[in-house]
């Protein structure tokens, strides 16, 4: 990272700054053109899950290249100022790169969903039996990531 003061690596941080995000942006490869997405997202366990219809240019890709990246922004302001370069944004955000799993197993799934509607604060039952076959939850398993903030937050560390 080349602003090291800005740099976020402790993990609860970044962990904490994951759970107080409501959107979520996948960065997906088809083996020809890069696809960004914005998504709904719970964090849980060192994962994050969304949710889709089993149909659609991002089940198609991720069931070939489960490889993505994500990233994840929250406080975003930009700041003003009397010439151009007075100009900035303040902002915290992480970037992170994982494995894309789709969830078959109905448990599994319930679990996925859970984690969203905790991560939005709504009711984490009631999911109709019915809908679950129809839905995919897709589990990225967590590999690495790192978090940045502007102003620097030296307290974090």
């Amino acid at each position: 990272m080349r602003k090291k003061e800005r740099e976020i690596t402790d993990r609860s941080v970044l962990e904490e700054l994951l759970r107080r995000c409501r959107v979520c942006r996948l960065g997906l490869y088809d083996g020809a053109w890069p696809y960004v997405v914005p998504v709904n997202f719970g964090y849980a366990k060192g994962c994050i899950y969304v949710h889709s219809s089993l149909k659609g240019r991002k089940m198609e890709i991720l069931r070939d290249h489960p490889r993505v990246c994500f990233e994840v922004d929250l406080e975003v302001e930009v700041v003003t100022g009397e010439r151009p370069c007075d100009y900035t944004t303040n902002y915290k955000s992480v970037i992170g790169f994982g494995q894309a799993q789709l969830l078959e197993d109905e448990e599994a799934k319930l679990e996925g969903l859970r984690a969203i509607m905790r991560n939005h604060g709504g009711p984490t039952e009631g999911f109709r039996p019915e809908v679950l076959p129809k839905t995919a939850v897709i589990r990225i398993t967590i590999e690495s990531m790192t978090g940045k903030s502007n102003p620097p937050h030296q307290d974090w560390e």
